[in-house]
């Protein structure tokens, strides 16, 4: 007859898995035209992918990440695109330090 569904108990770390995913899917439709140095972020987009990709959730790496997207960051002359990247810098912070809600 019925099947009873089984609901996954969210954890800490899903939480922050899928807002960081979340974000690199925002940073990948910011990153829409080619500016110099954008070779820069699309190679960081695929090492995050990497990370995000794993079973395990090491916290560090993710940490390394974003301290790597803030050089990027840092190095990108177009203004714009720099004022776009330091935003999704900052929604990664808000990302890591997400913790499920509990009612």
């Amino acid at each position: 007859m019925g099947q009873k569904q089984v609901r996954k108990i969210q954890t800490d770390i899903d939480v922050k898995r899928k807002s960081v995913k979340q974000v690199v899917l925002h940073l990948k439709k910011k990153i829409t035209s080619e500016y110099m140095g954008s070779e820069y972020i699309k190679e960081w987009l695929l090492q995050i992918e990497e990370i995000l990709a794993k079973d395990e959730f090491d916290v560090k790496e993710y940490i390394k990440a974003r301290k790597e997207l803030n050089d990027i960051i840092e190095r990108t002359l177009d203004e714009q695109m720099r004022f776009k990247l330091r935003d999704s810098w900052f929604s990664l912070g808000r990302a890591l330090e997400k913790k499920v809600k509990i009612n």
